[in-house]
């Protein structure tokens, strides 16, 4: 007989745990619960009454990559690296995130059937990625490494830039192209920020 965890968050992340294997090996699409009950060893039922579909354990999956991601965030802005090195962390960050297990992440979100749930997650992490990005903002004009009019227009901007290098991610550019976007956006993060040329590096 199957265990059952007396917490119902350790079921939920037994059964993340097996559907991110899945959606790894097979695919989204071709995954069903039926397929994440029986890697688990349990009834179909069990599934259900803990997530309506497999789009909810999508949901709550991507959700858990967002925390996490946040979570990382918050520890670089504790470090005692420079404005522009914190800031160039967090994107190199964030696209190691998005880059998760060949980016499994990436195919899911810009599934067509998903699109909704991308927007929906890129809203999210906006929302929660946008306060420490600021932050680290408001620190490089108090040390005078950045000069910015208007920093939440900045923010922006970066956001922008990091959508649009993982839409590349996404599309696996090669390997030449994606070294030359990633130096055009350290420069067009430079002059947005008003930092010092060749002070901020994107690591993948």
């Amino acid at each position: 007989m199957a265990r059952t965890p007396q917490d119902p968050q350790i079921r939920i992340n037994e059964i993340l745990d097996a559907a991110d294997q899945l959606f790894f090996t097979k695919g989204y699409q071709a995954t069903t619960i039926s397929d994440i009950a029986k890697k688990m060893g349990v009834a179909q039922g069990m599934l259900y009454y803990y997530f309506k579909s497999k789009e909810a354990v999508l949901e709550t999956l991507l959700d858990r990559h967002a925390s996490s991601l946040i979570s990382e965030i918050q520890n670089i802005i504790c470090l005692n690296n420079s404005p522009s090195e914190k800031i160039a962390l967090t994107i190199s960050t964030t696209l190691h995130k998005a880059s998760y297990k060949d980016g499994l992440l990436l195919n899911m979100l810009y599934d067509t059937q998903n699109l909704h749930l991308k927007v929906q997650l890129f809203r999210q992490l906006e929302l929660a990625f946008s306060p420490w990005l600021l932050k680290i903002i408001e620190e490089g004009i108090a040390k005078q490494d950045f000069c910015v009019s208007h920093p939440p227009t900045a923010v922006d901007y970066i956001l922008v830039i990091v959508d649009f290098l993982s839409e590349a991610l996404y599309q696996k550019t090669s390997a030449d192209i994606l070294s030359f976007r990633l130096k055009m956006a350290e420069e067009l993060i430079e002059k947005a920020l008003g930092a010092q040329e060749k002070t901020i590096h994107i690591l993948l």
